[in-house]
């Protein structure tokens, strides 16, 4: 099996409900997310130039990530979840799926120490 993974970064705020009062992530806050995905294929799956997919055809990721999330508040992206970087995880994996058939897993990160990963 052969993967690969592309990297973007984007810039949002948001606010997270059903913590404590207490918790920090219950105020107004933002990060510099980074996302990543990762798409797979088999030996016999590689497209003739032998790519799992070939990186230039993830601009369209790009451009859609610039246009719905970067400097956004997320709570009004994603309405119908709590913004958290798991559910941002599936919300793009939902919305890419059908663009990139090989994508198996969607990683959030809202800092360099801390991760989510989507993987159906």
């Amino acid at each position: 099996m052969f993967r690969i993974r592309k990297q973007f970064h984007f810039s949002a705020s948001h606010q997270l409900a059903h913590l404590p009062d207490d918790h920090q992530c219950v105020r107004l806050h933002g990060h510099n997310y980074v996302v990543e995905l990762e798409l797979s294929a088999g030996h016999r799956e590689l497209t003739p130039a032998g790519f799992v997919r070939d990186f230039g055809e993830f601009a369209d990721f790009k451009n859609w990530l610039d246009t719905n999330v970067d400097h956004r508040h997320l709570n009004e992206v994603l309405t119908d979840r709590n913004p958290s970087a798991e559910h941002l995880a599936v919300w793009i994996y939902d919305n890419w799926i059908e663009q990139y058939p090989q994508l198996t897993a969607v990683r959030v990160s809202e800092t360099p120490k801390t991760w989510a990963e989507y993987t159906p």
